[in-house]
């Protein structure tokens, strides 16, 4: 401990201490040095032994403050000042926190301050060399608690040099005590102005104006998903991330793979980062932005290898805090990379306090408070609300024109309207039915959709405010204006656990973390198609063959989209197994049952360079799809990206979780052909616990069961398709869709027969389809047959889960 950084000679406790350094302080001292520089002593002290990097440095502590604030009797100053203070009048607010902070800033620090922060600093330079750069950071005693974020209030200065500026800017960041944001924030929290004291801390600075810096959650930032790390990043100094002044990289790991020192990086987004921060040499001012080239914006900030190091320190830091509270605490952490070393470095590290303090145990309904004239009905999709401007598009020509927010009216979508889907408050079409296209894609992005209107784009009009309701039951209703409704959220506690394996259908990544909150005992499909027609756009077979592409418009399209990519097929691989990591890593180590691909030959020809590639068929719902796809000489080339996403994504990321599922296989010995072309790509039936299952959705696999059970490892009953072939029907045909139903006693008989000869066989069978996520009955059928799991749409697994307990009598 630095005698000379006391008072006086005989006054040793750290509680009097002007200076203290972070290898001194620990989180038990943030009433002496705040927040911030609590935090940094306790990971200097904690972490830097286990391999943290954390630059080093003092803290001007909060009795200094309270020393000068006393010795230039400026509390009866301020006090009086607040007296009146009123945060709701912005102008009262601005001249308060004016005259507070010229108050601060009239009084010169006492020479015995002045003489224990020039010891201080001496100590840096002697060993970092003359007049060293650093950071000169406000650490308020109020600051960085888990339950309260006074982060960004007070004032921050990079690369101060000498003495006299370190004074200079150690006094700003005592006045910005009394920022305007500061003030009015302690005021609505209930804190008293002159009760929050100050420390400084001041930190050796690790030069990212020659490299990089950024932000990282120990936590998903959105959802609360406690398993992802959350890594930003950007050129030169870190302050431009942390104002929001550029758009940074961004990378998801996911971190108990990673434990077991697998490779799990998600999700890699590139920013366009067209800012840095760098030193302003022989400049007027500390710091200064630069563009950064063009070049340099088109890549990533940090190799694979320092991402996944950075999310191993998160996970190191959130498991001593967590340890030393006693209880889960994620962390918000900023790190830099120092351009002249090339080391990485933790600089700051706080408890995240958005998504650690929510309750995840609710469940949401949804009800109309007012009624006014139905304008159109049609079958409802989902059970939420919602509400908008009327967007009535007929083409995907016009996509450009949908703005965020609108409601969404065309006569019915395919694959090509998703991107405009996922920004839509909801979907109205005149044709299909429950399973068409529009109806699949409402429920996998929670958005109400009505189907089947058959008027609604002659009925609504351009720019007409409507409101959407699928919150009464199977018939939706829009509703001439913006009406009021209430969402209710109930808690979910004591949740009984059922014999029947209850599932959920989930399609888009993105939406993967928040519905891994909902209780389910993993995913029974997740789709491709969703992934391939979003994130790829790109038919396979385009980019294996690139080069040979005639069609130049649409050459220069994937190229656009493939631009970081000298190898063009690496970016389907990449892409596909992202997705489908993030649907693995979202419910892991669940299971996580993968549907290949299973788009038809007029979808396929709808990617972006696809029409060369695929044949026209009459048919295409009864054609070239599935199975038949993947063992073609015609399509093997591009399955094999397929197979080489899944073995990244269960070898690489860890997630053995994941279980493909073949779909339209009909007949085992287009079964045997798949696992063959599977086994040349490294996904071996077996290997590396490696189970396939295929979808039960064609009567030859109900007929067949006990041929398919010898094949593969599970069933899963497509109730979709086993009802068209069953009853002879084109599903997304409106003429024919009150037929539509899964109920109907043919339907149930082939249901039956398949759960029996699947369980005779000693395999395991559930459904996927979207019969138990409409009809009780349905669900109560299946369970009495003893299937294993049922699968259900996100709105539906709750209510489920209460009414398979009370079939199976399990209580509550």
């Amino acid at each position: 401990m630095l005698t000379s950084s006391r008072v006086t000679s005989t006054q040793t406790t750290q509680e009097q201490s002007l200076i203290l350094w972070f290898d001194e302080i620990g989180l038990e001292d943030i009433s002496l040095v705040g927040g911030k520089n609590a935090s940094l002593g306790e990971l200097i002290r904690q972490l830097k032994p286990k391999g943290v990097n954390v630059p080093n440095g003092f803290a001007i502590t909060a009795y200094a403050y309270r020393y000068f604030i006393e010795k230039a009797g400026l509390e009866s100053q301020l006090r009086e000042l607040f007296a009146d203070l009123d945060v709701d009048d912005v102008s009262n607010l601005q001249q308060h926190g004016n005259k507070a902070r010229r108050l601060i800033l009239s009084v010169n620090f006492p020479p015995e301050l002045e003489a224990a922060i020039g010891t201080a600093y001496q100590k840096l330079c002697n060993r970092y060399g003359e007049d060293t750069e650093v950071a000169v950071r406000s650490s308020a005693t109020a600051e960085d608690l888990p339950d309260a974020s006074f982060a960004g209030q007070q004032e921050t200065y990079l690369n101060v040099q000498s003495l006299t500026r370190v004074l200079e800017y150690s006094h700003r960041c005592f006045a910005s005590l009394f920022t305007d944001r500061a003030i009015s924030y302690r005021q609505r929290n209930g804190f008293d102005q002159l009760e929050v004291a100050l420390s400084v801390g001041v930190q050796k600075m690790v030069r990212s104006d020659l490299a990089s810096s950024g932000v990282m959650f120990s936590i998903d930032t959105e959802t609360g998903f406690k398993n992802a790390a959350l890594i930003t990043a950007a050129y030169g100094l870190g302050e431009n991330i942390v104002q929001g002044a550029v758009n940074p990289d961004e990378y998801v790991v996911f971190k108990p793979t990673l434990k077991d020192e697998f490779r799990p990086i998600l999700d890699k987004r590139l920013g366009n980062k067209r800012i840095k921060m760098v030193y302003d040499l022989g400049g007027s001012r500390l710091t200064k932005n630069v563009w950064v080239p063009e070049s340099e914006q088109e890549k990533f900030c940090l190799t694979d290898d320092e991402i996944l190091q950075l999310a191993r320190w998160a996970i190191q830091i959130e498991e001593h805090y967590s340890q030393v509270r006693g209880v889960y605490t994620p962390m918000d952490i900023e790190w830099a990379k120092d351009g002249i070393t090339n080391e990485l470095f933790v600089v700051q590290a706080r408890p995240e306090t958005v998504q650690s303090q929510k309750s995840t145990n609710v469940l949401k309904s949804y009800h109309l408070k007012e009624y006014s004239e139905v304008l159109v009905k049609g079958r409802s999709v989902g059970a939420a609300i919602g509400q908008g401007t009327a967007r009535v598009m007929l083409d995907v020509s016009q996509l450009h024109l949908f703005q965020p927010g609108e409601v969404l009216v065309t006569n019915k979508t395919d694959p090509d309207w998703e991107p405009i889907m996922k920004k839509a408050s909801a979907i109205v079409t005149n044709q299909g039915g429950r399973t068409c296209h529009a109806a699949i894609i409402a429920r996998e992005l929670g958005i109400p959709a009505i189907v089947g209107c058959g008027n609604g784009t002659d009925v609504l009009k351009m720019g007409q405010e409507v409101t959407i309701s699928c919150a009464e039951g199977d018939e939706g209703r829009v509703y001439k204006g913006l009406l009021p409704f209430e969402v209710k959220e109930t808690t979910l506690e004591d949740l009984p656990r059922t014999r029947t394996q209850i599932l959920m259908n989930v399609g888009n990544p993105e939406q993967a973390f928040s519905m891994a909150s909902i209780p389910c005992d993993g995913v029974g499909l997740a789709r491709l198609e969703f992934i391939i027609a979003n994130h790829i756009q790109t038919h396979p077979l385009a980019l294996i063959h690139f080069d040979e592409l005639e069609d130049q418009v649409v050459k220069a399209q994937i190229a656009e989209l493939t631009k970081h990519y000298d190898n063009k097929p690496q970016f389907f691989v990449d892409k596909l197994a992202c997705g489908i990591g993030m649907i693995a890593a979202a419910f892991y180590p669940k299971p996580v049952i993968v549907r290949l691909s299973d788009l038809k030959t007029n979808e396929y020809a709808n990617l972006l360079g696809g029409k060369p590639f695929e044949p026209k068929e009459e048919n295409p719902m009864l054609g070239w799809r599935g199975a038949s796809r993947y063992y073609d000489e015609k399509y093997r080339d591009a399955f094999a990206l397929e197979c080489q996403a899944l073995k990244r994504v269960r070898d690489e990321m860890g997630l053995t979780n994941v279980i493909p599922m073949i779909p339209f296989c009909r007949t085992p010995n287009e079964g045997r052909q798949v696992l063959a072309e599977m086994a040349k790509h490294g996904l071996e039936r077996g290997v590396n616990g490696l189970q396939v299952y295929v979808m039960c959705e064609l009567p030859s696999n109900v007929i067949l069961a006990d041929e398919f059970s010898q094949i593969f490892d599970g069933f899963s009953i497509g109730s979709n398709d086993l009802t068209q072939l069953t009853l002879g029907l084109d599903r997304d045909s409106a003429l024919v869709a009150h037929i539509f139903d899964e109920r109907n006693k043919g339907v149930k008989r082939m249901v039956k027969m398949a759960i029996a000869d699947a369980k005779e066989h000693g395999c395991k069978i559930g459904i996927c389809g979207q019969a138990p996520s409409d009809y009780p009955e349905f669900t109560k059928f299946l369970v009495e047959q003893g299937i294993d799991s049922i699968s259900l749409n996100p709105d539906s697994v709750l209510k489920t889960i209460l009414m398979v307990a009370e079939v199976e009598g399990v209580k509550h």
